[in-house]
């Protein structure tokens, strides 16, 4: 049976919990909300006061992984900082899940590339997880949505790395396109079977850039916004954006298109 994914052209900070609401999944205990904390700089990704509505709906505490590369969060204190300045620790609980090593190994029996996953250790205090997505473009991935947030979001500094370089962090940059693709793959399905069927996705296709939010400098939205998605299926979530954007009428499509295209983005979502 194909998995249902929720959708609304109305993009407010109160349609969210109330779209969620269409699952009629609740999430248990404690809720771990995975977001995207912003690059220092970046004037796209959706902040704290957008998902306040829906965070605050399941009582959750946001958390975060520090980055493999230079920049506001690539080290604890530095992030921490950024959090506060951002706007989510006046209205949060927020937790660094790699904070302090070590990291936590999560096992990929079944991986294409990658037979193990590196996450912050903070990941075991917590029995469900909301994944609060921005979709957009991604300077490597093509796309950035809900399997994105599974893997590299969830991945320590560390793991970051290991799975940017499919499996040796010293060639974070430098492996194998498609290989990397199939390992966010990976990493994102550790993730799930952690938590099993303890997870909710929300996509929000706004401010859509070609770029990241992990971008201190990112291109300005070229197309314009197309609405809220919940699912509890990453992959079925991920293929509806994607379907989206090809199926609008806006004339800034083909520069979104030809970023995902470029870097095969559609791959991730076939491996996964």
């Amino acid at each position: 049976m194909a998995s249902k994914v929720y959708f609304s052209r109305t993009i407010t900070p109160e349609t969210v919990p109330a779209l969620y609401k269409k699952l009629g999944k609740d999430l248990p205990g404690k809720v771990a909300v995975k977001v995207h904390s912003g690059e220092k700089g970046n004037q796209n990704f959706l902040r704290p006061d957008f998902w306040k509505p829906m965070i605050e709906y399941v009582n959750g505490t946001v958390v975060e992984c520090n980055t493999a590369y230079n920049g506001e969060r690539n080290t604890t204190e530095k992030h921490r900082k950024l959090f506060a300045y951002h706007g989510w620790s006046k209205y949060f609980d927020v937790d660094l899940l790699d904070a302090e090593g070590p990291d936590t190994e999560l096992p990929i029996p079944g991986g294409k590339v990658i037979q193990k996953n590196y996450v912050g250790k903070n990941i075991a205090n917590y029995d469900s997880v909301l994944v609060l997505s921005h979709f957009k473009g991604h300077p490597m991935g093509g796309y950035g949505g809900a399997l994105k947030q599974l893997s590299i979001g969830f991945a320590s500094s560390y793991g970051k790395a290991y799975i940017h370089g499919a499996g040796d962090p010293d060639l974070l940059w430098e492996s194998d396109h498609d290989s990397f693709l199939e390992s966010m793959a990976d990493a994102a399905s550790s993730v799930t079977q952690l938590f099993e069927d303890k997870i909710v996705y929300i996509n929000v296709m706004k401010n859509m850039s070609v770029d990241c939010d992990c971008c201190a400098v990112a291109e300005d939205p070229c197309i314009a916004d197309i609405g809220i998605l919940v699912s509890s299926d990453p992959v079925a979530i991920d293929q509806a954006c994607i379907d989206l954007v090809y199926a609008c009428s806006d004339p800034g499509k083909p520069h979104l298109i030809e970023r995902i295209e470029s870097r095969n983005g559609i791959h991730t979502i076939e491996a996964a």
